[in-house]
């Protein structure tokens, strides 16, 4: 068979390769037509064509029917393959089977996230899909979006808005503040008052190493400041420097309620209104239909279903519409 360029491929459609196909199989015009839903002349029309395009006879007339030639019955094979894949692109993705799927699962997430979503879908990958794995980046929003842009990550985790139409972005959680303070220390023992609350030093996780955040915003409003003694960039070493000293931090209450008992800390609700934020998992456009995303996109939901417990008061808040900011 002589090699085909793209100016013979553009003369190729559908129909003449389900003829071929047909015509191998059944060998006669007449029954190909009818099971086509073609006329007989059409038939024979596809035949020239093909017959033009392949450069061979293609099929021999016989007394009995049609007899293909060599060049018809080496290309059948991949003309049957080609079919098959259009079928198989038209026919949508096929069912995941998690037990039996294999890669590289690329998260990008804060340590927030990380903290509280991310050991869940360790676990139940290990159980479900142990033969995908995981490679966890902490990076901020935009160089999030960029690498699955870039297709160099599959999910990110966290705070999205404004987030362009190439993406999807599925909701995961609405999340919102609580006080931490150290047990031992008694340092929230009591009701905790504005006043108390202000009187207290204040440890700030800030992702920039500024010394304010949002509720430094909310209190310049009333007219009130805090102070502020050290910024960290990640919620750990804030928690760490809380249980041993007698500064609080004000975080977000997943991760507080998470890991107040392993690091030894008593919990409050804020003195003050601060708003919510809702965290997503963010993926690709081309990944929409994607049955492994979908499936990882499913369980991060069910890990964020079941919410940590809630002090007796709930928080007064409304929905975020800013960036992921320092509090």
């Amino acid at each position: 068979m002589p090699d085909i360029d793209n100016s013979q491929l553009r003369r190729l459609d559908m129909t003449l390769l389900l003829v071929f196909l047909g015509l191998m199989r059944r060998r006669k015009a007449t029954e190909v037509a009818a099971e086509l839903g073609l006329t007989q002349s059409a038939v024979s029309h596809a035949l020239r064509r093909l017959r033009d395009v392949f450069g061979d006879e293609l099929f021999l007339r016989r007394p009995h029917g049609l007899e293909p030639t060599a060049v018809a019955t080496a290309a059948e094979p991949q003309v049957m393959a080609a079919i098959d894949g259009l079928r198989g692109a038209l026919a949508g993705p096929r069912a995941f089977d998690p037990a039996a799927a294999e890669g590289l699962i690329r998260i990008t997430a804060y340590d927030a996230e990380m903290a509280t979503l991310v050991p869940g879908l360790i676990c139940r990958l290990a159980r479900d899909a142990p033969g995908l794995r995981i490679a966890a980046r902490s990076v901020g929003r935009r160089d999030a979006l960029d690498l699955l842009a870039a297709a160099e990550a599959d999910l990110a985790l966290g705070y999205f808005w404004n987030v362009e139409p190439t993406f999807v972005v599925t909701p995961l959680y609405e999340e919102e503040y609580l006080v931490v303070g150290s047990r031992s220390r008694e340092t929230l023992r009591g009701r905790l008052t504005l006043d108390r609350y202000l009187a207290l030093p204040h440890i700030l996780v800030s992702p920039g190493g500024d010394m304010r955040g949002i509720v430094d915003s909310l209190l310049e409003r009333e007219g009130r400041q805090r102070r502020v003694i050290a910024a960290v960039p990640l919620f750990f070493p804030a928690l760490a420097a809380v249980r041993d000293s007698r500064a609080i931090a004000t975080l977000p209450k997943r991760i507080a309620t998470a890991y107040a008992d392993a690091f030894g800390l008593s919990i409050a609700v804020p003195p003050l209104s601060i708003r919510a934020f809702t965290v997503s998992a963010v993926r690709h456009r081309r990944n929409e239909s994607s049955p492994v995303h979908l499936w990882l996109t499913n369980i991060l939901r069910d890990l964020a279903e079941p919410e940590p417990r809630t002090p007796p008061k709930a928080v007064a808040s409304k929905r975020a519409a800013g960036k992921r900011i320092a509090v």
